[in-house]
């Protein structure tokens, strides 16, 4: 987590995960060019989605904020966290949104 005194969107940033157990590979590789993505398909039922808040100064220092099981719920999950990244300060947004430390 970061120290310091701020805005949180100075700290932080939010973002949505998609989870799925498929094996299929997520690209199929081709002569005639370096790469494509499959085709979308339908969320299987193994698909979960993750809102989460990463540190701008660390990537690897990221804080699950909820988990669902359908898109729409994380997105609206998403723009509430990005909304109050935007107006809560660092600590405001730390006490609302991260578990309390032990």
């Amino acid at each position: 987590m970061a120290t310091g005194i701020g805005a949180a969107s100075d700290y932080y940033r939010v973002r949505t995960m998609r989870f799925d157990t498929v094996d299929s590979p997520a690209f199929e590789w081709r002569d005639d060019v370096l790469y494509r993505r499959h085709e979308a398909s339908t969320p299987s039922e193994d698909a979960h989605f993750r809102v989460e808040a990463v540190a701008l100064d660390d990537d690897d220092d990221v804080t699950v904020l909820g988990e669902f099981r359908r898109a729409e719920d994380a997105h609206e999950a998403l723009s509430a966290a990005s909304e109050d990244l935007a107006l809560l300060t660092r600590s405001e947004f730390e006490e609302r949104y991260f578990p309390a430390v032990l």
